[in-house]
């Protein structure tokens, strides 16, 4: 009996109620889902909000909302008019990176993931973004890099503005390369672990990888795909070296 009860009371700390999705949130995802997933090609007219309200069950507006989100996130376009209604988009790298950053988070906060899986799995999307960077990127990136490695470069290890500078550098050059979904990986990746928090900081630290950020760019800059990739490579080994290792990400 005593280990019954001591079972009840293990229940009891482990259980918590946790919140639901709104109802607004649970269309938006399931739609986004079926857009993402093909069931919907592109340019494709979404059924009506009232065929929507009736298929999910909840009201008018609780459809309008999760449109209006989706249209944001910009997997569809809203047409007003008689002959209007939703249309799909063809698929874009903030859908894609809304919907792998939501897998991804619930992954890391099962505390499934270990620190050294997230340097390889950088490893191994960030070394040839860096090399696709440099064919594809336009000017438009370069200008945003540039900034971001200027700020780096003012900045001390003590600034709030750190984590998201390097999150922004990483994930331009991965949306430089052309390819949606590495862009959207790679982004995902940073924003919801944000790698920079398990780096030991120190102030030498700091200065060597904005150093290196530089010649990552200088390669990308310099349209060399070779010297952008061997310089990635070497920022990430800089980085796992100094970084807190085998730990769980949670």
């Amino acid at each position: 009996m005593a280990a019954r009860g001591s079972k009840a009371n293990n229940a009891v700390d482990t259980f918590a109620p946790k919140p639901v999705k709104r109802p607004r949130k649970q269309v938006e995802d399931q739609i986004a889902k079926a857009i993402l997933s093909g069931q919907f090609a592109h340019g494709e007219k979404l059924p009506p909000e009232s065929q929507l309200a009736n298929l999910f069950e909840v009201s008018r507006p609780t459809v309008h909302q999760a449109l209006e989100g989706l249209a944001e996130s910009g997997l569809i376009r809203r047409v007003p008019g008689i002959s209007g209604g939703s249309f799909v988009n063809s698929v874009t790298h903030e859908g894609l990176f809304t919907l792998l950053s939501e897998s991804l988070s619930t992954t890391l906060r099962l505390g499934t993931l270990t620190i050294a899986e997230l340097t390889e799995v950088r490893e191994i999307l960030e070394i040839p973004a860096a090399s696709r960077a440099a064919t594809n990127r336009d000017d438009y990136h370069l200008e945003i890099l540039n900034s971001v490695v200027d700020q780096q470069r003012k900045a001390d290890t003590s600034d709030p503005a750190v984590p998201a500078l390097d999150h922004q550098f990483h994930s331009t050059i991965a949306q430089a390369s052309g390819n949606r979904l590495l862009g959207a990986l790679v982004k995902s990746v940073h924003s919801t672990s944000q790698p920079v928090s398990f780096l030991q900081l120190s102030e030498k630290v700091g200065r060597e990888t904005v150093k290196q950020h530089v010649a990552i760019l200088r390669a990308i800059e310099a349209g060399d795909p070779e010297a952008a990739s061997r310089e990635m490579a070497t920022h990430l080994e800089y980085i796992k070296e100094n970084s807190t290792t085998g730990e769980a990400i949670s």
